[in-house]
C-alpha cells in the first residue's frame, strides 16, 4: 500500500492566507485606481448637480405657467416660487395648487431656495440659483444659473 504524498511545509504555509507583501501590493493597486478614478467621478457629480438645477428650473417655469392659467397672472416678486406649493393669502380661492409635487422642488441641489425676479431682464420673469458657493458670480459649480421666460 502506497503512502499518501506529504505536503511540504512551504506549500502548506502558502495555503494559510495572504502574505503581508501580497496585501500591500493589492492596497497599492487600489490606491492607484482611486487616485485616477476619484477626480473623474467627482467631476461627474459636480456636473450632475448643475444639470439637475437646470432641469428643476425648467419644471418651475412650467409650474409658473400653470399658476398663470389659474390666477391670470404670474407670481409677484414677493410671492416668489413659494407660491407654487402654498396658496397666496389673497386670491386663495382661485389657486388650484400645489403646482409642484413636493415642497423640496423649490430648493436647488445645494439646499437654497430658487430665486425669482419679476420682471426678468429678458422676459416676464427669471428663476435663478446662485450655485454651490451660494453667492453671486463664480465659475464652474459656483456659477450662477438663470432661466428666463
Amino acid at each position: 500500500m502506497a503512502q499518501p504524498a506529504r505536503r511540504s511545509t512551504t506549500a502548506h504555509r502558502r495555503e494559510d492566507g495572504f502574505t503581508l507583501m501580497e496585501l500591500l501590493v493589492v492596497l497599492a493597486i487600489l490606491a492607484l485606481l482611486a487616485g485616477f478614478a476619484g477626480p473623474r467621478v467627482m467631476s461627474y457629480l459636480s456636473g450632475a448637480k448643475t444639470q439637475s438645477a437646470k432641469i428643476q428650473m425648467e419644471s418651475l417655469g412650467t409650474a409658473m405657467d400653470l399658476f398663470l392659467l389659474d390666477m391670470g397672472r404670474y407670481p409677484t416678486a414677493e410671492e416668489g416660487v413659494k407660491v407654487l406649493v402654498e396658496a397666496p393669502p389673497e386670491d386663495a380661492e382661485r389657486w388650484r395648487g400645489p403646482y409642484l409635487d413636493k415642497k423640496a422642488a423649490i430648493f436647488d441641489p445645494w439646499g437654497e431656495a430658487y430665486g425669482y425676479r419679476r420682471p426678468g431682464s429678458d422676459g416676464e420673469f427669471e428663476i435663478f440659483s446662485l450655485g454651490a458657493d451660494k453667492a453671486e458670480g463664480g465659475d464652474g459649480e459656483d456659477a450662477d444659473l438663470v432661466a428666463a421666460w
